[in-house]
């Protein structure tokens, strides 16, 4: 986060307002910066993600960056906060290197501010995946998305976005296998299993069947399991930056300390239906107004689209890529 100066901020603002208008780095007001992605950077995790915007070419250096990693973790249904189909819970730290003139209390603030958003979004019921159950009732998967800011030179909610959607693309469910333990009437289980609360010990009355016990084990192969459903339900973030008259994309932290408000849409495009807007949020101390707001809706739209073909291309890429060298992996054990 920036801290400028007023004759700064007077001099971005009439370097945007003017006729033509510019930009420190050139760029027109719906260009991005360059954005790289990689997919699974981290071994240990079910899925994950890197996504960097506006690195220097030349030595790598500088931009924004942020680093997601999904983990899954078997749950029981009933017990706390466990949830009959799975569930999905999000959260960010920020580095502080990232952030050098916060405050822990600041630093910790912000990424509260930045979880309650990510969770709101991507945690919705409506957008669960439907294969996070393990055995209906009982046990489940939990699936922490973690993201991590390691360095903030603007436009961070894009980049939060992306990498959180890429790590999910990236995501392998275990394939789960059923097991039942029997065990007749009369006698002593052999084994050490979880036995049913509701189950009585013989008698001559009894007309029920054998108690059955079900657990879940893990079978072997090559490609660590099925990706998540619902690929198309993730949205991406799409953050406009406002001045009165006119509205640009991925500002740098100067131009973000510059502008009075910021418009986060979060749009999805499922393929065999109309575009749904997942949510939106007004940041910043200016105020606008309703008619101003549909206005800014129907060309987030527009912008979002964009950077969801371009991301759906790239994450098709990296899947590919990593399934290719997971077969490999297999076969060459």
């Amino acid at each position: 986060m920036a801290s400028i100066s007023k004759a700064e901020k007077a001099y971005i603002q009439s370097s945007l307002l003017s006729d033509p208008p510019l930009r420190a780095d050139g760029r027109g007001f719906i260009d991005f910066r360059t954005i790289a992605l990689e997919s699974g950077i981290a071994p240990i995790a079910n899925g994950s993600a890197r996504v960097s915007i506006g690195r220097n070419a030349q030595d790598g250096g500088g931009g924004t960056e942020v680093v997601a990693a999904a983990k899954l973790e078997v749950e029981s249904v009933g017990d706390g906060e466990g949830v009959d189909g799975g569930r999905v819970a999000c959260s960010v730290s920020c580095s502080p290197t990232a952030y050098p003139l916060l405050s822990p209390n600041a630093l910790d603030d912000l990424q509260h501010d930045m979880t309650s958003v990510l969770n709101a979004t991507l945690s919705h019921p409506t957008i669960r995946p439907t294969n996070l159950g393990i055995i209906p009732g009982r046990k489940s998967w939990l699936l922490n998305l973690d993201i991590i800011v390691f360095s903030d030179a603007g436009n961070i909610f894009d980049a939060i976005f992306m990498a959180a959607r890429a790590a999910l693309w990236d995501t392998k469910v275990p394939i789960t296998k059923s097991v039942q333990y029997r065990a007749k009437k009369g006698e002593t289980q052999a084994m050490d299993v979880d036995t049913d609360e509701t189950a009585l010990v013989g008698s001559a009355l009894d007309t029920r069947q054998a108690i059955q016990v079900a657990d879940f084990e893990l079978p072997d192969y090559w490609d660590e399991g099925e990706p998540l459903d619902g690929r198309q339900a993730w949205p991406v973030c799409l953050t406009l930056n406002l001045l009165p008259t006119l509205h640009f994309l991925d500002a740098t932290l100067q131009e973000e300390a510059s502008v009075p408000l910021k418009l986060l849409v979060f749009y999805s495009f499922p393929s065999d239906a109309t575009p749904l807007l997942r949510g939106m949020r007004l940041l910043g101390t200016g105020v606008s107004d309703l008619t101003q707001v549909k206005s800014l809706l129907k060309d987030g739209e527009k912008y979002a689209r964009n950077v969801w073909v371009a991301l759906e291309g790239k994450l098709k890429d990296e899947d590919f890529r990593r399934n290719q060298k997971a077969r490999e992996r297999f076969l060459n054990r």
